[in-house]
This record gives C-alpha cells, sequence and structure tokens, in this order.
C-alpha cells in the first residue's frame, strides 16, 4: 500500500515537472503569439497554485523553489527572487489547503488573486530595491489579470484533464491518514 502511495505521488509529481519543461520551452521559444496587445498568462503558476490547493503532498516545496530557480536562469531573470516568491505563496496556499476544502470555487479564486497581488508587488519592490529593470506597469498589471482570469479554466482543466481534485472531507490516503 505504501508504494501504490509513492508511485502516485511520484507520477504527479512527473506530470507536474513534465507541464514546467512545456511551459517553459513555450516561453522561451521565439512563437508567434497573437496579436499584440494583451500579455499571455502565467498558466503555470496558476496550475501550481491549483495543485498544491488540491493535493498538496503532491508537490514538495523543494521541487517549486527548484523549478522555479530553473526558470529563472532560463528566462534570464534574477537568479532566486521570483522562485522564492513563488515558494512563499505556494506555501501560504498549502497551509490553507484545508481551509479551501471547504470553500467553493469562487472563494478561492479571490484568495489566490490576493496571493498572486501580493507575489506581483512583492517582485516589483525586489526589483526596484536590487535596481534591475522592470516591465512597464500596465504590462505587469496586464499578465496579473489575465492570470487571475484564467484560474478558473486551470482548475476546472485540473480536476477534469488531469484528474487531480480536492479530497472530500474524511477522506483518507493509501496510508491510512487524514487529507
Amino acid at each position: 500500500m505504501n508504494e501504490t502511495w509513492r508511485l502516485n505521488t511520484l507520477a504527479h509529481l512527473g506530470l507536474w515537472l513534465a507541464l514546467a519543461g512545456v511551459a517553459t520551452l513555450i516561453r522561451i521559444l521565439p512563437l508567434s503569439g497573437p496579436e499584440p496587445g494583451w500579455p499571455a498568462p502565467d498558466v503555470f503558476l496558476a496550475l501550481t497554485f491549483a495543485w498544491v490547493l488540491r493535493r498538496p503532498a503532491h508537490l514538495p516545496a523543494l521541487a517549486i523553489a527548484l523549478t522555479y530557480l530553473a526558470q529563472d536562469l532560463m528566462l534570464m531573470r534574477p537568479p532566486g527572487l521570483w522562485a522564492l516568491i513563488v515558494l512563499v505563496g505556494s506555501e501560504f496556499l498549502r497551509r490553507r489547503a484545508s481551509v479551501v476544502r471547504e470553500m467553493n470555487l469562487l472563494l478561492e479564486w479571490a484568495m489566490v488573486g490576493a496571493v498572486l497581488i501580493a507575489m506581483t508587488l512583492a517582485y516589483r519592490i525586489g526589483l526596484a530595491i536590487v535596481m534591475v529593470g522592470r516591465d512597464p506597469l500596465d504590462l505587469s498589471l496586464m499578465r496579473l489579470a489575465v492570470t487571475i482570469l484564467i484560474y478558473p479554466l486551470v482548475v476546472w482543466v485540473l480536476q477534469s484533464v488531469l484528474r487531480v481534485r480536492k479530497p472530500a472531507t474524511g477522506e483518507l490516503d493509501e496510508l491510512g491518514r487524514k487529507l
């Protein structure tokens, strides 16, 4: 029974890491996107938060930190700043996963939106402190808004396609621990 739990957790972690690779590759490749105007949302960040809120044991903090650190290096962002901010945001949400289980999607969406706003503000302040060039404020705010707006769609895909759902009240994992 313990092996089943480990295989399930490792399979979900492997899927998340594969999606991280695809998301990073899409951002690196010079693909022609839609008409200029609205920036692309950070779908992988929304996916990470939705996953952490549904099955926190499947995404260890170390995996999140190392994945986003690798993205920082590949996307030429200040190494570790965004990774640290994402780690803090995901751990904040992880600690509230049991509360979110009782919430409807609208309240969860509002909470994730507030965390994303705080993260964007912290990132811009961090960049200002170390005097690194920043994206224009309107571009950052539009990217933030689009990321918040697609969160319900990401949750739907996570539940419908990837079959990662919130645990039911009183549900036990394969080891007999309460989720």
